[in-house]
């Protein structure tokens, strides 16, 4: 099963919708970036680790960050597919890239 954009947002919505405080999320999402940089330090050998499976970890942080970041935006009405594709279409002009998100997506 695929999760779309959109899905994940309503999803995260219904969660929230009643008890969702954004400053008490995004003080979660820094949390969980803070964890993704644990994991990554230990990878990396600038921090002791015990035979950890350190890639999963990294996998279920970054959906931990994931997950509060699209909170956030479904709590504050932001349509992230679109916010993401005009992004990249900014970034992809601004950095001369070949081609932006949207073609390369035509493409395949």
């Amino acid at each position: 099963m695929e999760v779309s954009i959109r899905d994940y947002e309503a999803y995260l919505y219904d969660h929230y919708k009643s008890h969702g405080i954004d400053s008490s999320l995004f003080m979660k999402l820094v949390e969980e970036v803070g964890e993704v940089a644990e994991v990554l330090n230990k990878r990396d050998g600038r921090k002791a680790s015990d035979h950890e499976d350190l890639k999963s970890q990294l996998a279920n942080e970054l959906v931990d960050v994931i997950h509060y970041a699209f909170a956030i935006a479904s709590l504050n009405d932001i349509d992230l597919n679109n916010a993401i594709l005009e992004k990249d279409r900014q970034a992809s002009v601004k950095y001369k890239h070949d081609r932006n998100l949207e073609q390369f997506m035509s493409e395949r």
